[in-house]
Formats: structure tokens, C-alpha cells, sequence
């Protein structure tokens, strides 16, 4: 079962998809409530990446056109899951300098949100933003943007987000 989001103050407000082995500290922060839709508000999440997998053009190498399916689980501060992401991504450029076009649905309590963008450096596991395209439930009519730090690569990839909607 899906438990609420909290709300909190904005301290270190960030989403994060956390992807470890170990229990990860996450934080889920809410800075407004729902129905307060025409002011900014921060959400903070730690994702656990579930299942990622690639599916090469070019099996050992990073090639135009391969693509990515991912899906996380998504936590709060006290490691309670609040929803789940889900995605696809298309690499769009090649080899060291790759670069990634995603699509991505975040699940959470009151609706869903889509985000949509490039991402650079999949090996290097480099930060990323995104744009918030749309949502449903409280999230209609969502706009703003997700930035996504890596916190772990191993055993799993760990990500905070942090979900800016204005």
C-alpha cells in the first residue's frame, strides 16, 4: 500500500531514485499541499531501480538507437514506498559522448506525473533534468521540472530526485 506524501519543510529538497543494496535514508518532502496547485512546490524521493534493462543495436558497445526500460521503486525519508517510476529511453548519440531521449511516468499518491528529456553520460551515471509534461489526479496540470542525482552504482544504481512544480 501506498502511503501519502509528507509535508515538510524545504531543507535539502531533492528527488532521488536511489538504487543500492543497502537500506538508503530517503526523504519524501512535499512543500504544499494538494489542493494549493497555483504555488511552487518541491517533492523529494529516493528511488530504488527495480528492474533496468538494455537492449543493445550493437551487443558490448553504446550505439545509436539502443533503448532502456526502467522501473523503480519510490521511497520517503523513512524508507516507506510511496509509488513507482516507470520509463524508456533511446540513445539518440553513441559511445563516450552518448546521450539519451527519456520518457517517464512517476506514479505517486493523489495521481501521476510524466517527465520527458535528454540524458547524458548513462555510463558515467552523470546527473539529469527533465521537464514535467503532465499528470493526472492533483497533478492535471503539473508543470516544472526533475533533477536527478546519483547517489550509488553498486550493487545498484541510487538516484535522488527532486521534483520542482510550479
Amino acid at each position: 500500500m501506498m502511503r501519502p506524501i509528507r509535508a515538510a519543510c524545504l531543507g535539502t529538497a531533492t528527488l532521488v531514485t536511489l538504487l543500492a543494496c543497502t537500506p538508503v535514508a530517503a526523504a519524501a518532502t512535499d512543500t504544499g499541499s494538494a489542493q494549493a496547485r497555483d504555488k511552487a512546490r518541491i517533492i523529494t524521493l529516493l528511488a530504488e531501480v527495480q528492474q533496468l534493462t538494455r537492449f543493445p543495436v550493437t551487443p558490448g558497445s553504446v550505439s545509436q538507437g539502443d533503448q532502456v526500460v526502467v522501473r523503480s521503486d519510490l521511497f520517503d525519508e523513512a524508507h516507506n514506498k510511496v509509488g513507482e517510476s516507470h520509463g524508456t529511453c533511446t540513445t539518440t548519440r553513441g559511445g563516450a559522448d552518448e546521450a539519451e531521449q527519456c520518457i517517464v511516468t512517476y506514479a505517486l499518491p493523489g495521481g501521476q506525473l510524466t517527465v520527458q528529456g535528454m540524458y547524458f553520460n548513462y555510463l558515467d551515471q552523470g546527473p539529469f533534468d527533465n521537464a514535467i509534461t503532465g499528470g493526472t489526479g492533483e497533478y492535471q496540470k503539473a508543470r516544472g521540472s526533475v533533477h536527478s542525482d546519483t547517489i550509488a552504482t553498486n550493487p545498484k544504481i541510487v538516484r535522488r530526485f527532486t521534483i520542482h512544480l510550479v
